[in-house]
């Protein structure tokens, strides 16, 4: 026992002992050994989008200098570095010379560069040339430089730009009159913008002559749909086609590469909105065909449906023509997209209430219990419904006020929609007198039961029976449907019903029973002067004076 004891107490000491400067100075070195700071690289060549916009750019100055080092060929020495820069000047002439650059868009923005062209995976197909009018692929080639891992046009290809050089000179001395704007001259410039115009007008002009056309061959236009459809199309289609034209056309023009590659990459942005045009004129004009039909056919609560659905389809055109116009800028939009769905679900939790009413809202179009139009009872809320929106429905009241209800709160409340009968319910009480004889009782259910029976508009199974007798009167039970929809043409068919009822048991000489209270009074209670009784009178009732009181008949 005293050596387990002592054992226990040896092991609590070293426990508690502190650690050794040299075992601590370990550790710690371990913990805190600082992850290297990755530095980007200057020329930014970490991928081809990237390096094909800095080659680009460095033409445009133009730095033939800073421009021979987006060419893979040594710069050690300065005869070397001489004749990079050489390269460089031809590589830049011939891409004026009948070259061309793959679109902005279509350059891989990836380290890797495209994994599913038939190249092995440190080359990029880029462009091409034209040398000796044969096509010369523009390639890039993935290699170290330094500490950096970017890309250059390989030395294939400059091998290929130095042949065509030695078999003929490329490079052609600039004219000293010549107005240089932004590293192009001002006619490459005047010459693509002009093309442009030129395009598109021109076939904004046709397009606006179909649309005259149609409009003029077409018998009510503005309900046909084809009409409709060409003309919310035919001027976003021509700016789509003269894009895809000025694609074409601007490769084949004498111009600068500057020029033409930095157009084309605006030109992008250019097409985006083209087909965000399209689309929301296409949006638009099918929602109001859609609309217009279905309001016609009375199916109002798909009306909203179409609303609900043109707003969303609008909001995701619009996100994502957003992303597809930074990617043209040249902006990682993935980091972006990553933190906007970070960001989204924190609104979420931020946002309940929102998000509870957009749920709410989906949840009453597609659940439908009210439609625009409806006259409605949401809880002590009666009215009619103007509007089911994304958030929140309006109820207009009796009042012609205006009632704001979320729809989180309207999914989960009970909804009592007057508009959705399809028949009114009819069941009035003819209280016809006590002292009426039995024959006139029978022939008033008889007289009620024929006006139930003319109503072309009441449902079958009507019935008029004696359905109680009180201390006032004979009670006729009326239980019956009005067989419409409309609340108007119930109320006219209601007062009809009642009018011949009355007309009928009027003519018929019986009358309807008004409520009566007989009031039993002593003669002291009268004041009226006590008589001798006489013969035949006395009894239980004697001295007492009966009056027969008609009570006002209840207020409507």
């Amino acid at each position: 026992m005293r050596a387990s004891f002592s054992f226990l107490f040896l092991l609590l000491i070293a426990l508690a002992a502190p650690l050794s400067p040299t075992a601590f100075a370990a550790g710690q070195a371990e913990e805190a050994a600082p992850a290297e700071e990755v530095i980007p690289d200057a020329l930014k060549r970490e991928t081809p989008r990237s390096m094909v916009s800095g080659l680009i750019s460095a033409l445009a100055e133009p730095d033939y200098d800073r421009a021979a080092q987006y060419l893979d060929t040594p710069t050690g020495t300065n005869r070397q570095r001489t004749n990079a820069i050489s390269q460089a000047r031809n590589f830049h002439a011939l891409l004026d010379n009948g070259g061309s650059l793959s679109p902005f868009v279509a350059l891989s923005n990836e380290t890797i560069g495209k994994i599913d062209d038939d190249l092995p995976a440190e080359q990029e197909n880029v462009g091409v040339l034209t040398i000796q009018d044969k096509k010369v692929p523009v390639l890039l080639t993935r290699g170290q430089d330094g500490d950096h891992q970017v890309w250059r046009v390989s030395r294939e290809t400059i091998d290929q730009v130095a042949q065509a050089a030695r078999q003929e000179p490329v490079v052609q001395a600039p004219d000293k009159n010549e107005l240089v704007v932004a590293g192009a001259p001002l006619k490459d410039w005047a010459m693509l913008v002009g093309l442009g115009v030129l395009l598109f007008g021109g076939l904004w002009t046709v397009a606006a002559l179909i649309v005259a056309a149609m409009r003029r061959l077409v018998p009510d236009a503005g309900a046909n749909g084809l009409v409709r459809f060409m003309e919310a199309a035919l001027p976003p289609a021509s700016l789509l086609i003269a894009v895809a034209l000025f694609y074409n056309w601007a490769e084949e023009l004498p111009v600068s590469i500057v020029a033409r590659t930095t157009l084309l990459r605006y030109t992008d942005i250019i097409s985006v909105i083209a087909l965000v045009w399209f689309g929301l004129r296409l949006i638009d004009a099918v929602a109001e065909l859609a609309t217009a039909r279905m309001q016609r056919s009375q199916r109002r609560q798909v009306v909203a449906v179409i609303t609900l659905a043109r707003r969303a389809a609008k909001i995701l055109l619009l996100a994502f023509s957003g992303i597809a116009i930074l990617g043209t800028f040249g902006i990682d939009v993935t980091t972006g997209i990553a933190a906007l769905g970070i960001g989204g679900i924190a609104l979420a939790l931020g946002a309940q209430k929102t998000v509870e009413n957009l749920v709410g809202s989906v949840t009453v179009i597609a659940d439908k219990p009210l439609q625009v139009g409806d006259f409605v009872k949401v809880g002590d809320v009666v009215g009619t419904v103007e509007d089911v929106g994304i958030r929140s429905t309006r109820i207009r009241t009796g009042e012609r006020t205006v009632v704001t209800i979320p729809n989180g709160d309207l999914s989960a409340r009970q909804i009592e929609n007057f508009a959705a009968r399809d028949r009114f319910l009819f069941n009035p009480t003819i209280a016809v007198p006590l002292g009426t004889p039995s024959a006139k009782l029978k022939e008033a259910i008889t007289i009620v039961q024929q006006v139930l029976t003319e109503e072309k508009n009441m449902a079958e199974g009507h019935r008029a029976r004696l359905g109680s007798i009180n201390d006032r009167a004979f009670n006729i039970d009326v239980w019956s449907y009005i067989n419409v929809g409309e609340f108007d043409t119930q109320v006219i068919i209601r007062e009809t019903l009642l009018l011949k009822i009355h007309e009928r048991l009027e003519a018929a000489g019986i009358s309807f029973a008004f409520p009566t209270q007989k009031i039993v009074l002593s003669r002291e209670q009268t004041g009226a002067r006590e008589q001798p009784e006489g013969p035949g009178e006395g009894g239980e009732d004697a001295g007492l004076v009966t009056l027969d009181k008609t009570m006002p008949q209840p207020r409507a």
